[in-house]
């Protein structure tokens, strides 16, 4: 998962890219880059850490001087985690192009084997979005005049459809030209125009989240369309692009479960909303198979189960407490790399109010549950706080397999609940009662507020994959996810380093 930004606006634009990342820092907390077009030049800054870290010196910020840009932060899907492979990508043919992209493609070994034996370009990363960038550029170079054109590059943008598989958001900067964003055909990963009036004129920014354009002073005008794209011309002038690939929205369910902030928009749904009526339907779950249940208390894993906790304890008409306080400063334990560094996190993370516990049966709520590392030691710390009896519950349904549209989701095999019972995952996570949410019950909750979305990509639930998949490639990205690979990888870049 990664977070986009990209604006033209009538003044230097990286102050806003750069308060507009912060906002998304939760989308990615692996690497930062900001890229402008400064006339005829292209400046680019990226580097591995926070958003932060990489712009903490103002001068990081004050040489990126122009009226465009884009901004990315990312946490790696498909690639490695070095430096390498921060973002924005840059390639200097045709006119100049930098691109950030958030998702992931499905089809990488082909389209790399297709830009190296047919569009004679050279990769330098394993990040499918480099793949991505080439291709968006071997195709705007096949445009036949000397001027290139927004036609030419909506042209070019349908052929990156048609070779390319996945779910993916991106944006670009053109040279000379402008600001691109398109969307994946299905409309799986999100991404939103916005617009701010000023004395000088009409600005435009296109960015993963709406809340990221509450934070420089836009206005949220839509979400983008399956598979549109979207040009802002350097001296503003939008243009808007119907793609003939477009296929029916199917967005990314797992967005209003976890990954969007709760007072963002996707897709005309309020994420808030959405996570209050997950409550609501887990509640009613509850008292439909578990009338006579003994729950003293309702405490939320903070942060992101907080909004659906509040209506579930209202519904079973128990407390709720604020019974875990949460370390601000350790980042978010789904996306950290290795078993033992999550499970080192979680007590750094998370401490437990001792009141709140002693002598009752608790109900600890949490958005999901993947590895079910963090939930073991929940439960387990709450034993420890004197709780009586420990019930835990997901406000979405067992994850089960891998999500390979820009989730980086474990190996299936390290994935708690694939191929268990939910007595089984009970078990081994040492609750003494688990409850997940019904999947047409979290659909129902998503969809509220929308009846044009017909359908989720549920696939780390379901198991039922949108764009298809070719044979062997769940097999070859097991291997690719597993801790174990990762750690090979990372010790690999280190000795890299130091040689």
């Amino acid at each position: 998962m990664c977070g986009i930004i990209g604006i033209v606006g009538c003044d230097m634009v990286a102050p806003a890219i750069y308060d507009a990342l912060t906002m998304l820092q939760h989308r990615g907390q692996d690497a930062a880059g900001i890229a402008t077009l400064d006339g005829h030049r292209l400046r680019l800054h990226k580097d591995n850490g926070l958003v932060s870290d990489v712009f903490g010196d103002a001068r990081d910020t004050s040489m990126l001087r122009g009226n465009v840009g884009i901004g990315h932060v990312r946490y790696p899907t498909a690639g490695g985690d070095n430096s390498a492979e921060a973002q924005p990508f840059y390639v200097n043919s045709p006119y100049g192009i930098a691109l950030g992209h958030n998702g992931n493609l499905i089809n990488t070994d082909a389209l790399a084997a297709e830009l190296f034996e047919s569009d004679r370009r050279h990769l330098n990363t394993e990040s499918d979005s480099e793949l991505l960038l080439n291709v968006l550029a071997h195709e705007i170079a096949a445009a036949p005049g000397a001027q290139l054109t927004p036609q030419d590059i909506f042209r070019a943008v349908d052929r990156v459809h048609e070779r390319c598989e996945g779910g993916y958001a991106a944006i670009a900067l053109i040279v000379d030209n402008g600001l691109l964003g398109f969307r994946d055909p299905w409309g799986i990963r999100p991404a939103v125009l916005g617009q701010r009036e000023t004395p000088r004129g009409m600005e435009y920014a296109i960015t993963s989240e709406s809340v990221a354009l509450d934070a420089i002073g836009f206005e949220l005008v839509r979400d983008l369309k399956p598979g549109e794209a979207i040009f802002i011309s350097s001296d503003g002038t939008l243009h808007c692009h119907d793609s003939p690939h477009a296929r029916t929205l199917t967005p990314c369910i797992f967005e209003h479960v976890y990954f969007s902030r709760p007072e963002s928009m996707m897709d005309d749904v309020s994420v808030y909303k959405a996570r209050l009526r997950m409550g609501e339907a887990l509640a009613r779950k509850i008292l439909r198979e578990w009338p006579d249940h003994d729950i003293d208390v309702v405490i939320p894993v903070p942060d992101t189960s907080r909004t659906s906790s509040l209506p579930l304890a209202y519904e079973l008409d128990v407390k709720y407490r604020e019974g875990l306080m949460k370390n601000r400063y350790i980042g978010r334990t789904f996306i950290m790399p290795g078993q033992a560094e999550r499970q080192k996190s979680v007590r750094r993370k998370l401490n437990p109010v001792g009141l709140e516990f002693r002598k009752k049966n608790v109900l600890l709520v949490d958005d999901s549950i993947v590895r079910g590392t963090t939930s073991r030691q929940i439960i387990q710390m709450a034993r420890e706080a004197g709780a009586r009896k420990v019930y835990f519950a997901s406000a979405s349904p067992p994850v089960r397999y891998a999500n390979i549209y820009g989730i980086d989701m474990p190996a299936t095999s390290e994935l708690v609940a694939h191929g268990r019972s939910v007595e089984e995952v009970q078990e081994l996570l040492g609750a003494d009662r688990l409850i997940y949410q019904d999947l047409e019950d979290l659909v129902a909750a998503c969809r509220e507020g929308n009846d044009s979305i017909r359908q989720f990509d549920t696939s780390c639930f379901s198991g039922q994959y949108i764009t298809g998949v070719q044979p062997g490639y769940l097999e070859a990205l097991e291997l690719r996810r597993s801790d174990e690979q990762k750690a090979s990888r990372r010790v690999a870049e280190l000795e890299r380093r130091a040689s």
